[in-house]
């Protein structure tokens, strides 16, 4: 959720800012904008829509430009007031001489923007953001000294920010800091970066600091110094950055879903790799800090996660209790936050996130860490605020996810979540061994299993061009597969903007089955061999007298499921438990070829940001 980028050094300032944004775009956004030093001054071009607008604005100004040495740029997702060249980032005081762009939500500002007003601040946009800017520009008019000014900003903020400030009476310098929200400063030889997320500095360097809350980066061309928000020096670690320039690449593929889509069966291969060795050996969990002992004490779990990752925990709920046979609660991290939880030192807190900086899940980990909580986190950013928080961590090694909709990352949670709960069932001995030889030996299976998937994809590709013209879905499943159906709705929801919804099939009587006509297709999962197969079959039938259209998604090769359905969707055959981490990938294809076939922006969905780090 919005981005941003800053530059000091001897390449093209204006080209390094702009790549770095278009790197962050991933996150969403609806309006961008760069401030620029030039010729002592400090410049401000702004957009709205995409940065291919900002490109066109630059090229219109280029002759206003001479010679930039520093800049800073932001792409905004618009939370206090609406998207508008006014609102768009970057913001300046009164006086024009100070800039800066920020992430995150200023909880106090419409208090201290009066406070501000009362001093002859002028106001020029809605957001909390300018209300930084006026801010620091005050205390910079009394102190003389920026960093101090915006040390003594920052403690009056109440609520999340990442900032990265200019000045045009400071020269060659760019000031950093943050609190609730993710930053980092990249580091190089005669230039340096700030930016809110690796991908925008990969291109240039791999070699990075992370700010911790409460910190300030007073960065120059030559030299960085980080201090507490008391002005104490920190000496920070230089972190090497895990990631590879060409993660950013479509690599030929029309757009970076479907290449993360087609990446799949190489993530689970990457996952596997050094946790299960063989069938006979227990699953290695190096970094998952729980013995017997641990165990011995615990009374629960609670898995805590938002959107596709909380679709993750539900099927970790049921392979938890299901291997294990230790009690499960799963809730959304918006929901945990705001009341009075159980949770306390005997409970296992396992936090689930994409990005390791959702700002939700963030602050239950931190209400479960101040209960004594053990806490285990699953995520695809090992270099993340979350993770650096964890007692236990398990990263997905699912590589830079670009596309908004999450489809890599969610396999790869999956399947750390089957890890996880067969290393616990190992420890426990709550578990057959067989039975556990068994699912490891179809873990190992599985990416030859998608692979076959991803190889013939022409029916899938047929059903989305026949149904893109629905204006409403239901996805029905029982048992393990219900938090698939809800994730197959929520892809197809968020890319192709068709209400799409998941039910419990055997809910689908309960209220739902009000909605079926010929307009309204059911899609249902059904693993053949599982419990509620029949079930399932029956509910179809239901779906079916009520003249609804009906596909389905199976590796039965029964022939009454063609008569019954008018699209089937076949898979290879895999046993119920392990089925949602092979459903997922259809269905994954479909939300994908339908938005395709409606023209929609697949990568960038409307309304959307890939990391959500306000709450």
């Amino acid at each position: 959720m919005c981005g941003i980028v800053g530059y000091i050094g001897y390449r093209n300032v204006v080209d390094v800012i702009f790549r770095g944004l278009t790197n962050l775009e991933y996150r969403g956004y609806d309006s961008a904008g760069i401030a620029l030093r030039d010729e002592g001054k400090i410049k401000i071009f702004k957009s709205l829509g995409k940065l291919g607008n900002l490109k066109e604005e630059l090229i219109n100004h280029k002759s206003n430009l001479v010679n930039p040495i520093a800049g800073i740029g932001h792409i905004r997702w618009a939370t206090h007031g609406s998207p508008s060249l006014v609102n768009a980032h970057p913001h300046t005081c009164t006086c024009g001489k100070l800039t800066v762009v920020h992430n995150g939500i200023i909880e106090n500002y419409k208090v201290l923007r009066e406070e501000l007003i009362k001093k002859g601040c002028e106001f020029r946009s809605q957001t909390d953001t300018e209300t930084i800017a006026h801010l620091v520009a005050n205390e910079y008019s009394n102190t003389k000294d920026l960093e101090l000014a915006i040390r003594n900003a920052v403690q009056k903020l109440q609520g999340a920010y990442a900032i990265c400030v200019m000045h045009k009476d400071v020269p060659d310098v760019i000031i950093g800091a943050r609190k609730h929200a993710p930053m980092l400063v990249g580091v190089g030889e005669n230039e340096n970066f700030i930016a809110s997320d690796t991908p925008a500095i990969i291109e240039y360097t791999k070699k990075a600091i992370y700010l911790d809350d409460n910190e300030i980066a007073i960065v120059t061309k030559d030299s960085i110094k980080i201090t507490d928000i008391n002005g104490n020096t920190i000496n920070k670690k230089v972190e090497i950055l895990p990631w590879e320039p060409v993660a950013l690449s479509k690599l030929g593929y029309k757009h970076f879903m479907l290449k993360e889509i087609h990446e799949q069966p190489d993530i689970i291969r990457n996952i596997l790799n050094g946790k299960i060795y063989d069938i006979d050996s227990p699953v290695v969990l190096n970094e998952v800090k729980i013995d017997i002992e641990t165990l011995k004490k615990l009374n629960k779990i609670q898995i805590i996660a938002c959107g596709t990752s909380l679709h993750a925990a539900m099927i970790g709920k049921y392979l938890i209790e299901d291997f294990a046979g230790i009690a499960v609660d799963v809730e959304p991290s918006s929901e945990y936050i705001y009341r009075k939880t159980t949770t306390d030192a005997s409970t296992l807190v396992i936090g689930v996130s994409q990005s390791g900086e959702t700002a939700d899940t963030i602050t239950a980990i931190k209400q479960a860490k101040e209960k004594g909580s053990h806490i285990l986190i699953i995520t695809n950013r090992p270099d993340s605020n979350m993770a650096r928080m964890a007692n236990s961590l398990i990263p997905v090694n699912a590589g830079i996810e670009v596309s908004v909709a999450a489809t890599k990352s969610y396999t790869a949670q999956l399947i750390s979540f089957y890890l996880l709960a067969l290393h616990l069932a190992e420890i426990k001995g709550a578990m057959d061994k067989n039975v556990i030889k068994n699912i490891k030996h179809e873990l190992i299976q599985l990416p030859i299993k998608i692979e076959e998937i991803l190889s013939n994809t022409s029916t899938i590709q047929e059903c989305a061009k026949n149904f893109s013209s629905f204006k409403n879905f239901i996805y029905i499943a029982r048992g393990i597969n219900l938090a698939t159906a809800f994730e197959g709705a929520l892809k197809l929801k968020e890319i192709s903007y068709i209400n799409a919804t998941g039910y419990a099939a055997g809910e689908l009587k309960h209220g739902p089955i009000a909605m079926l006509d010929e307009t309204m297709p059911v899609l249902s999962i059904l693993v053949p061999g599982g419990i509620t197969y029949e079930k399932i079959l029956s509910n179809s039938e239901e779906a079916k007298a009520r003249n609804a259209k009906l596909i389905a998604l199976t590796s039965s090769s029964d022939p009454n499921i063609d008569k019954l359905f008018d699209v089937v969707i076949r898979i290879p055959h895999v046993s119920e438990i392990l089925s949602p981490a092979i459903c997922c990938v259809p269905l994954q294809l479909l939300a994908y070829y339908i938005a395709e076939f409606l023209g929609k922006d697949v990568d960038q969905p409307r309304n959307l940001a890939k990391s959500v780090t306000v709450e």
